[in-house]
């Protein structure tokens, strides 16, 4: 399937890493290496174009020199074809303040969504390890009509402590009706009650759906944002089970 919209991607990789100490203690958690001469980075960079994505930014923060030095000499696209995949730092554009969350990087970093126009946007993160075709959920982004679409994956219910829980409407429509973090007693899946959809951290939001809830979230909660709040709050969500390998 090709991409039927324009499609824009957005890297969130601003994380300090502090729970992969020393490996993080002179590079972002991003930058870790992985199987020799890759990067975490990698994976997320890797399953966008290879969904047929051109246009990509990766938001940095933290001691982000090695990470910028790799994306930009692993990551060449032909600029005769607007294709780049480009590292943005942290651009104090609302003030001077570091990000605060994702949803703040996201409302910081809007004349990127702005200056290419998209119709789609596709929100990841930076460090996880997995294989995913987004044309999969992009596809049934588009089908569902809603604005935002949320990736899932079914873990055993015994650890949904450790994840942030999808509640979603039973009737099988797949719309949220919560976002629960790290629950201690969650309700198991209908089909499986021995199971919970844990978030994946992967989203695609209509262009004009994000800008609209990121800058109502930047009103709301000005120093202190999340997904969670913002997803929880927007009224037409579906979330499609991802897939990975």
């Amino acid at each position: 399937m090709a991409v039927p919209k324009k499609v824009f991607g957005i890297i969130l990789a601003g994380g300090e890493g502090k729970r992969l100490m020393p490996l993080t203690a002179d590079r972002a958690k991003p930058a870790v290496p992985f199987g020799g001469q890759y990067r975490l980075i990698d994976f997320a960079i890797s399953n966008l174009i290879n969904s047929g994505l051109r246009q990509v930014v990766v938001l940095t923060q933290y001691k982000s020199h090695s990470l910028d030095r790799h994306i930009s000499q692993t990551w060449r696209m032909s600029a005769l074809l607007d294709s780049y995949v480009t590292s943005v730092p942290a651009q104090q554009r609302l003030g001077k303040r570091w990000f605060s969350g994702s949803a703040d990087a996201i409302l910081q970093s809007l004349n990127l969504v702005n200056d290419e126009k998209p119709d789609i946007v596709i929100v990841i993160g930076a460090d996880h390890v997995y294989r995913m075709d987004f044309r999969q959920m992009l596809k049934a982004h588009i089908a569902s009509g809603a604005k935002a679409t949320v990736a899932g994956i079914r873990q055993p219910i015994a650890l949904a402590n450790q994840f942030g829980v999808i509640d979603a409407d039973p009737d099988g429509s797949g719309r949220i009706r919560a976002f629960l973090e790290k629950p201690a007693d969650p309700e198991g899946l209908v089909d499986s009650p021995h199971e919970v959809l844990a978030s994946m951290g992967n989203y695609i939001f209509d262009a004009d759906a994000l800008i609209e809830a990121v800058e109502k979230d930047g009103e709301m909660r000005p120093r202190a944002t999340t997904w969670a709040a913002t997803s929880s709050r927007t009224s037409s969500i579906a979330v499609k089970p991802a897939t990975t390998t």
